[in-house]
């Protein structure tokens, strides 16, 4: 029953059926069942108009109104309907812009209504824009499933064909025939153990609550079906892959590891780093498949550990690649880890989307003789041509900005999976990393390498440019260099660009130092152009690079001290705090400076606060999380599109989450493959969050 389609509801019919499935996806009855409200109305009570203050303009009220008259005004698209309502307390506006026609026949002055909208108010006078109204008689004959009304999301399209509470009576004529259909999947042990609704009581009351306390049992028993069937797949997972003891075995530490971490190290390790490597060398000796996940923050040494873990690799026989998402990133760490390599017996090679015909065979060739030890390189390592003698590790960089196919198609380069260690500048907070990142083993490098100093970030206004300007021009006769970023947004990508173009003129206009250079970066440039300009500005030749987001991971230049970022309240906290990590690289004292409109909203306000407060990156990330929600953390949408969350959020509901993961854990422990009579059913809650791509048992989101 709940597979059929939703046309088939009383309200729906073909065209509507089809708007639905464009606008919020729904097709099947299942679809709208589980189309939750996101926020609830009491329509049990109605209030008089004297007792609606301004504190009340961000709810929903109800109101018993009599219409004392109406006008028009304006022409075409610009015409407005007003009604004036009273009670014997006080008078409102009703206005309308659309449907102006049916509304009018259906209102009478002198008669009374139910009047049901969010208030308005202004130079103290009450209005309410587009309510619902209704007759008195038949909003008091109509017998209401609950007293507390959902509100759902919707769309413009939707609501301009279903009105305001057209989903609502969809849902309604919903009930009806899909209540005797919907069958209980949970264990009864479980229910009974975590005190969970049954599943159609809980459907019934998220929908039409009979109470305040049916609503919060619903609401838990939803959230815990969400989070215990993306528990499943990821446990199962990680069950799969310990259980093969089929890992690659490096138990040998030799001449490239030891001739490196003794005599080429160019610095101390840090507690964390050397708890990461150990992690990694407990991983490859262990005769289980490494899936490592290694966070740490902007700058912390993440890349040394990789370039160890890539050493022991080839003390055993083995070569590793590191797949990085940029060619500039590519580029710099094939720069650094050759550096780095100079008198360790190791051959190191790059391969990019611009590597030329001859040295791409060159490379090739040498890599499937097994000549290679490490390479590194962007997508292009995912191409059928490119051929491991023994791959045994792989290091994905970044590794949120490629997709689960990318990602899977390089562990498929060897018959037997290699070792994965997928690093990432992003910090991820702990309720995240558990729902998109639970069958990954996890190491976190904390602390920044001896000599850098934390970052001093500061917050201006467009008022303040005088002062920023004085201390550029103060950084650049000392010697130091300038990252300013633009922000790149799809939407107002031309605007942008113009934007860019506009402060590079303003920079050159008002910075008249001699032998003094300005450089620009941006993605609509030719890549040797982009590579041209990042190397004038490593090189020192140039002062400032000009840019946008474009050199958000990965450009390492250590005389850089200071980074402007332009309209600072258009970047999420993410990528902000990955910007400010552009500077900080050397021993000198670095800066950031956010520079924003003056008018600000709120939470760019608590965004461009926080980042002057702290340098914490995991700390930034809860509060990222809390803000934008876990379906955008990191700028893609991961939690949410993953695994179709619709109710559950892993930030607010971490203690349900550790509950799903306990029982998740105890019962694939028992039983692995859900045979068990008692846990048949749990196999379609398992399979609805299973996802999408199932390439391989090692896919991580």
């Amino acid at each position: 029953m709940l597979d059929n389609s939703i046309k088939f509801v009383q309200g729906v019919g073909e065209a509507r059926a089809k708007l639905l499935e464009k606008e919020l996806g729904i097709v099947t009855m299942r679809d709208m069942l589980y189309h939750f409200p996101f926020r609830y109305i009491d329509r049990t009570r109605t209030y008089k108009v004297s007792e609606v203050t301004e504190d009340n303009a961000s709810a929903y009220i109800q109101l018993r109104l009599r219409v004392v008259g109406k006008a028009f005004a304006g022409e075409g698209r610009k015409q407005r309907f007003t009604v004036y309502a009273a009670d014997e307390t006080g008078r409102v506006e009703l206005i309308w812009f659309r449907g102006i026609k049916w509304i009018e026949k259906m209102i009478e002055p002198n008669r009374d209504y139910i009047v049901f909208g969010r208030p308005s108010f202004f130079r103290g006078e009450m209005s309410l824009i587009h309510p619902e109204i209704e007759v008195v008689e038949k909003a008091l004959s109509r017998t209401k499933e609950s007293g507390l009304q959902g509100i759902y999301s919707t769309t413009e399209k939707l609501t301009s064909s279903l009105g305001a509470k057209g989903l609502y009576n969809i849902i309604c004529s919903l009930w009806g025939v899909v209540r005797g259909h919907i069958e209980e999947y949970m264990p009864e042990y479980i229910s009974r153990k975590y005190a969970l609704m049954p599943l159609s009581e809980a459907l019934y009351n998220i929908h039409f609550p009979q109470s305040a306390e049916k609503l919060k049992q619903a609401q838990y028993r939803l959230k815990f079906d969400e989070l215990f069937g993306i528990q499943l797949n990821i446990q199962a997972r990680r069950s799969e892959r310990t259980g093969r003891r089929d890992g690659f075995m490096f138990p040998k530490v030799g001449e490239k590891f030891n001739t490196f971490y003794h005599t080429k190290l160019p610095f101390s390790l840090t507690d964390g780093q050397k708890q990461a490597v150990r992690d990694i060398r407990q991983d490859t000796v262990s005769g289980i498949q490494m899936n490592r996940l290694l966070q740490g923050d902007v700058g912390s040494g993440k890349t040394v550990v990789a370039l160890l873990s890539m050493l022991l690799a080839g003390d055993n026989g083995f070569q590793s690649c590191m797949m990085v998402p940029t060619e500039i990133l590519a580029r710099q760490h094939y720069a650094s880890i050759s550096k780095m390599c100079e008198g360790v017996p190791v051959r190191v090679a790059i391969l990019t989307g611009t590597t030329k015909a001859k040295e791409r065979r060159e490379v090739l060739a040498a890599l499937e003789a097994g000549e290679v030890d490490i390479l590194v390189g962007t997508h292009a390592l995912i191409e059928d041509r490119v051929r491991f003698s023994n791959l045994g590790l792989v290091i994905i960089d970044e590794q949120h900005r490629f997709g689960v196919e990318q990602r899977a198609r390089l562990w498929t380069k060897n018959a037997q999976p290699p070792h994965i260690l997928v690093m990432t500048a992003t910090p991820i907070p702990r309720t995240l990393a558990m729902t998109l990142y639970g069958d990954l083993d996890v190491s976190v490098i904390k602390g920044l390498p001896p000599g850098r100093k934390p970052i001093k970030t500061y917050h201006y206004f467009e008022s303040g440019r005088l002062s920023l300007q004085n201390f550029m021009r103060d950084q650049i006769r000392r010697g130091r260099q300038i990252y300013v970023v633009y922000p790149l947004i799809l939407e107002s990508e031309k605007m942008d660009y113009l934007s860019l173009q506009e402060g590079f003129d303003a920079i050159v206009r008002d910075f008249p130092l001699p032998h003094y250079r300005v450089a620009v970066c941006h993605g609509k440039m030719k890549a040797e152009d982009k590579q041209r300009a990042m190397e004038e500005f490593k090189s020192g030749q140039a002062h400032i690079l000009v840019a946008t987001s474009v050199i958000e991971v990965g450009v390492d230049v250590p005389n850089a001290t200071v980074i402007v970022i332009e309209s600072a309240e258009r970047f999420g906290l993410a990528q902000l705090h990955q910007l400010r990590g552009r500077v900080g690289r050397g021993s000198e004292q670095s800066y950031c400076v956010l520079m924003s409109d003056e008018k600000l909203s709120k939470e760019s306000s608590k965004r461009l606060e926080a980042m002057c407060q702290t340098s914490d990156g995991f700390e930034l990330a809860e509060l990222d999380l809390k803000l934008r929600g876990a379906g955008d953390i990191n700028g893609t949408q991961q939690s949410g599109d993953a695994f179709d969350l619709k109710i559950a959020n892993p930030t607010y509901d971490h203690q349900i989450l550790q509950v799903a993961q306990a029982v998740a854990i105890a019962l694939l422990d028992a039983d692995s493959t859900l045979s068990h009579p008692s846990h048949l059913a749990l196999r379609q809650l398992r399979d609805r969050y299973a996802p999408e791509h199932k390439t391989d048992f090692s896919e991580i989101s």
